[in-house]
């Protein structure tokens, strides 16, 4: 079975719970002032103020806002057809008294998200970031399909605490690996040959098979990732740390090994401990 591409970020999709608990679609419904200015989409985040959602810009930190989940759709009377509307998205300034904001708001639920190097441009997660933290970049939504363009923000340093994301692990399903051959005992990985074979996104996850000239086919991850996009033919790859064994220490990519690139659009988040209004004892 063939996966899609993930071009282009799409806000924040629930997928279970921590624990490997099940997400079984349950959602609470919030009121949506009347005549609210401000569109909501499938997969942003939401707020309470005073009693009512509305949408909540995320981005280095989520902490003070009233956060209380994601947006899943609403449901309002169309002040135009005074029938019943079921909709992915909160349009703005829409005048209907009855309207409920349906909201993903269990502060336990892990989504998935794609990462972006700014704006809408992709990049990549790795294995070494899972347990790090993520910023958010606040794109504004399609108002065509109704769906979020809230992404995760790439960087080479993911350990600012009052990030509002903290990742929990990779989607493998839509990842894409290339290989080439070559060695590292730095920052810096220097291939032989005609070098990658495309181009790899700033974020892509690096390991190797160990044996180097003589490969055991067993994949050796080095909890290090690419800091720096890099064009096909490129002879030249940096890293964020030295590549590293068990415990951590520093080791070296042995000579003729074959580098495995994985790029991974998409990763799996949960809202980070005092961000979620559940777990703060702050009021609103």
């Amino acid at each position: 079975m063939a996966y899609p591409t993930i071009d282009a970020p799409y806000g924040l999709k629930p997928v279970n719970l921590i624990g490997g608990q099940v997400f079984a679609g349950s959602t609470r419904e919030v009121p949506i002032q009347y005549g609210d200015a401000t569109s909501i989409f499938y997969g942003d985040f939401v707020k309470v103020v005073r009693g009512n959602a509305t949408r909540a810009a995320v981005t280095t930190s989520g902490t003070g806002l009233g956060l209380v989940g994601v947006f899943l759709g609403c449901s309002y009377t169309d002040p135009s057809t005074k029938q019943k509307r079921f909709s992915q998205f909160w349009p703005a300034g829409t005048l209907a008294g009855d309207a409920v904001a349906i909201i993903c708001d269990d502060p336990d639920t892990v989504f998935k998200a794609a990462v972006v190097s700014a704006t809408t441009v992709m990049a990549s997660g790795s294995y070494a970031m899972i347990g790090q933290n993520y910023s958010m970049v606040d794109n504004t939504g399609n108002v065509n399909t109704g769906n979020s363009a809230t992404a995760l923000l790439y960087s080479a340093t993911l350990t600012t605490a009052a990030f509002p994301m903290r990742v929990v692990g990779v989607v493998p399903d839509t990842a894409v690996a290339v290989s080439a051959t070559g060695s590292s005992s730095s920052t810096t990985i220097t291939l032989t040959g005609a070098g990658l074979p495309s181009a790899i996104l700033a974020g892509t996850d690096v390991s190797y098979i160990a044996g180097g000239a003589s490969p055991t086919g067993q994949i050796v991850r080095t909890g290090s990732f690419v800091t720096t996009a890099a064009a096909a033919g490129a002879t030249s790859v940096t890293i964020n740390v030295a590549t590293s064994s068990l415990g951590g220490t520093a080791t070296i990519i042995p000579a003729s090994s074959t580098i495995i690139f994985t790029q991974i659009p998409e990763m799996l988040v949960k809202i980070n401990f005092a961000v979620h209004e559940y777990y703060t004892a702050t009021a609103v």
